[in-house]
């Protein structure tokens, strides 16, 4: 149970092994440098022993050999262009390698020569899309503030084992979880996600078990190998989920939930729009999950999202009974969203459905109905909340595909089951902008009433003010060229 475009940089200028550090909480480890990296050739690092900020200059190439912790109070700053390869597995157990931040991280990267978390390049292949090398980004109850900005982090997702930083910091259960692409659990900590490309990882993309965080504007890309979704919500949360581009997340692109909701750890609230989800659920081999689900006293505005070739609409588990798993109906508003479809069929060798579904048309108009066991009685719950949600949206028929018109990607050709985005050069496959003329430029939510958490206020980070991006009246990440 949880307690919790492709750049290769320049030739190195320097490349450092990293050796391991204690990963208590509250314990740094003893040796000349507190990162307990093992710095060949070079002090431009510093140390976090006599250094509050540690800086891994431009186009540095740094080798993780080991657990990396950045230590409680202190802060490093990755410039644009670093590259931080992960390799090899850790100890007898062979724990794959966690980045673990109790204090500040601040990934600067640009357009032109982004952050790269990852492995070594001759291990970046098709086959290692869902292998899990390494352990992600874990931001830990102390972690206060963190800046992803034009950063890749790929290839994650390896099992937390025994003696993992993560297991003996209760952030994850050993033997039951697998490390998502960035983990946060401090429910005051400030969290900016922005101009990066999240990919290829067997479990969530983002895993939020606490904080305040700005989601916006970031590519997700093959989120989960048998379930997860790209971005994963919990209580202790406010989060702005605006602008991205989510292709073929296996179960969902959005799980948002008030799990654990406590006095420590206040009810979730989330406000997701104008999102691109593209091929959402397909890849989960039963009914569960397609796109957005909402669940647990979440209490959410999700409105002009464009969603195609997705198995269900947005879901809503229990939402007509007694049961703890509604989400907060009442404040929430899921409604104005588009959802599109194209003529294929699903691969009936690879994945067959209790429900039946085939198409995403078939998804979307589906009379959503289960049956459940509660005390021996046979209950029927209704999935879809057609009296409240998506009654404003526009939705495909058989007959009536929706079609967005993007500027080149044909909603007919590409299998539901693709989740490839990315060209073997690293280039995008796809243009999401919409064509002029599009219907999907018009009909979206145009009013007020729905105002993002940070979209005036921002978010403070490394001293600079983040603000969510307005809502556009229109739906989906991107609109003309």
């Amino acid at each position: 149970m949880r307690l919790k475009n492709y750049f290769w940089a320049s030739a190195a200028m320097i490349s450092l092994s990293l050796m391991a550090i204690s990963c208590t909480e509250d314990n740094v480890a003893d040796s000349d440098n507190d990162n307990g990296s093992d710095v060949e050739g070079s002090t431009d690092l510093g140390d976090f022993t006599n250094n509050d900020v540690v800086v891994w200059e431009a186009d540095k190439v740094v080798e993780l050999k080991d657990h990396f912790t950045v230590p409680e109070g202190k802060t490093l700053v990755i410039k644009e262009g670093v590259q931080v390869i992960a390799t090899g597995k850790v100890g007898m157990n062979e724990l794959p390698i966690e980045f673990t931040v109790k204090g500040n991280l601040y990934c600067e990267g640009t357009a032109e020569k982004p952050v790269l978390f990852s492995i070594p390049e001759n291990e970046r292949t098709e086959s290692n899309i869902f292998e899990g090398k390494w352990g992600g980004i874990v931001a830990t109850s102390t972690c206060q503030e963190m800046l992803i900005d034009h950063t890749i982090i790929e290839y994650v997702g390896g099992d937390v084992l025994e003696g993992a930083p993560a297991a003996l910091a209760g952030i994850y259960e050993a033997g039951d979880d697998a490390y998502p692409q960035i983990t946060t659990n401090n429910t005051k900590g400030n969290y900016v996600i922005t101009n990066s490309i999240l990919r290829y990882g067997v479990s969530d993309a983002i895993y939020m078990m606490g904080g305040n965080a700005i989601i916006a504007n970031n590519v997700f890309c093959a989120n989960g190998k048998t379930g997860e979704e790209a971005v994963n919500v919990k209580s202790g949360c406010v989060v702005d989920v605006a602008g991205n581009l989510m292709f073929a997340p296996n179960t969902n692109a959005l799980k948002l939930s008030s799990k654990s909701q406590s006095e420590e750890r206040a009810q979730a609230k989330i406000q997701a729009y104008n999102n691109t989800i593209v091929n959402a659920g397909w890849r989960r081999d039963e009914d569960k999950g397609g796109s957005i689900y909402v669940e647990e006293n979440a209490n959410v505005k999700v409105f002009n999202n464009l969603l195609v070739n997705c198995k269900f609409k947005a879901t809503t588990p229990f939402w007509n009974q007694d049961s703890s798993d509604r989400y907060d109906r009442n404040n929430s508003v899921i409604d104005y969203n588009y959802y599109a479809s194209g003529s294929q069929k699903i691969d009936e060798a690879d994945y067959v459905y209790e429900a039946g579904i085939e198409y995403s048309w078939e998804g979307y108009n589906y009379s959503y109905t289960l049956e459940d066991e509660d005390d021996g009685e046979v209950i029927y719950i209704n999935m879809y909340d057609t009296e409240k949600v998506d009654k404003n949206s526009i939705v495909a028929t058989e007959d009536d595909s929706k079609d967005p018109k993007f500027t080149d990607f044909d909603i007919n050709a590409v299998r539901l089951l693709d989740y490839q985005l990315f060209n073997n050069d690293g280039t995008q496959k796809y243009d999401f902008h919409l064509q002029a003329g599009s219907p999907a430029l018009n009909g979206a939510y145009s009013g007020t009433d729905m105002q993002p958490a940070f979209v005036s206020t921002g978010l403070t980070v490394n001293g600079k003010t983040y603000k969510s991006p307005a809502p556009e009246a229109r739906y989906g990440a991107y609109g003309q060229k």
